[in-house]
């Protein structure tokens, strides 16, 4: 349960849900001094034999106390599991007196957050962080207290904590449903289209060119669109469910918040080619990923939209997300994450053509991907539409304007007619 507590803290012990192990493992512990948070590895983890590094960039196994580099003041690794923008606003919320700082958040924030770390005040006893079950209705109406700034009614207090571990800007909740545990999206009242179904379209899409994505399905309480999306960082096991560890975008650059303008799909494919298992398979996998966004015309691929699993011997993409059509008032688009392309970061094929080699991927085989891509997107529109139950005005305003906008394909025939 939340605490009522309004010290700050300055010390956090971190730790881990190891690999296949559904019980938690104290790693070490945090110590934040004004701004600054430094972390150290206990003892007793380093002479554990299944202990594993929490990130092979910024934290290997050894003794000392680990500063944060460049501008950071924690460890990217550490920021991954700790709420985003919608999880601080909720804690924000509910602390209003406290000025919450990074360790505050890790440890007013669930257990059950993304990923396989937790953050607790002790280093021997581990207490999770868990709320009872909140059905939808519950949830929405703690949304709606969120977003229109009102009292939370003291019954619903308890469904606070549902959110606060769960990364984006937008408002979501974690959930159980059949069985799994998901994350539900919820959209908001200045939404000025349907992100929900948009999401849901995109996502479903992107199954049928068979990029690895979750399970998604649309459900509706209180009148409104909830999307489910089936968490993939959790396994389910004879011994128990088990949390699977993750770095962002940001963690796998080394890059802080305020500098992942400076994050580009052609650098993540260069710590993919050095630093991931099956690096081919993965750089096709992620350029493709590039392509459907340019198509579909989600430009909210920044860096933490990009993930990949680690278990302390290897890396490997997660399956995408966030993958939501943005409507646009203009013709030119540009991506979050740089193309570093031929046209800067434009949001083209030709664009994402002139990378094709960075990802070892030839012209011939590039274009081939994209035309099946665009076939395929034109023979399941309907079909997809159709299960979305999407208006066709709300239809109308995605096909065209968003998905295959006519901007993406600027030059596209030329290059197509002068290279192949």
């Amino acid at each position: 349960m939340i605490t009522s507590r309004l010290e700050s803290h300055k010390d956090a012990f971190v730790w881990i849900f190891l690999p296949e192990n559904p019980f938690p493992t104290i790693v070490g512990r945090i110590t934040r001094n004004d701004q600054m948070c430094y972390f150290n590895y206990g003892q007793s983890y380093l002479e554990n034999p299944a202990a594993i590094p929490l990130s092979p960039f910024e934290l290997p196994l050894k003794k000392g106390i680990f500063s944060p580099e460049g501008i950071n003041t924690i460890h990217s690794c550490l920021r991954d599991a700790s709420p985003d923008a919608w999880g601080r606003r909720l804690i924000d919320f509910r602390y209003a007196q406290l000025e919450s700082n990074e360790i505050d958040y890790l440890l007013l924030s669930g257990s059950n957050r993304i990923g396989a770390l937790d953050f607790q005040l002790s280093s021997t006893e581990y207490q999770a962080r868990e709320p009872k079950s909140a059905s939808l209705e519950e949830l929405l109406e703690v949304t709606s207290c969120i977003e229109l700034q009102k009292p939370i009614p003291f019954e619903l207090d308890f469904a606070l904590l549902r959110g606060t571990s769960v990364g984006g800007t937008r408002p979501k909740a974690l959930i159980q449903n059949k069985g799994k545990e998901c994350i539900a999206k919820f959209g908001l009242s200045q939404d000025h289209y349907n992100i929900i179904k948009a999401e849901f379209i995109g996502m479903q899409l992107a199954k049928k060119l068979s990029l690895n994505v979750p399970n998604v399905s649309l459900t509706k309480a209180l009148g409104k669109d909830i999307l489910i999306v089936e968490r993939f960082d959790r396994d389910y096991t004879p011994s128990g469910v088990t949390r699977r560890l993750m770095l962002s975008g940001l963690s796998l650059l080394n890059l802080n918040e305020m500098e992942a303008r400076y994050a580009s799909y052609c650098d993540l494919a260069d710590v993919i080619r050095q630093h991931f298992d099956k690096p081919h398979a993965q750089l096709l996998e992620l350029y493709k990923r590039l392509i459907f966004n340019i198509l579909i015309g989600n430009t909210d691929d920044h860096a933490r939209n990009h993930s990949a699993f680690w278990d302390g011997k290897k890396l490997q993409l997660t399956p995408a997300y966030d993958l939501c059509p943005q409507l646009r008032s203009g013709q030119e688009a540009t991506q979050a994450m740089a193309i570093e392309g031929s046209q800067g970061n434009f949001s083209t094929l030709e664009n994402v053509l002139s990378v094709s080699e960075h990802f070892q991927i030839t012209l011939n085989i590039a274009c081939e991907i994209m035309e099946d891509m665009i076939i395929t997107l034109k023979e399941n529109w309907e079909s997809v539409c159709k299960e979305a139950e999407i208006s066709d005005l709300e239809r109308n305003r995605l096909w065209g304007k968003s998905i295959l906008n006519p901007f993406c394909f600027q030059g596209f025939g030329k290059t197509r007619r002068g290279r192949i």
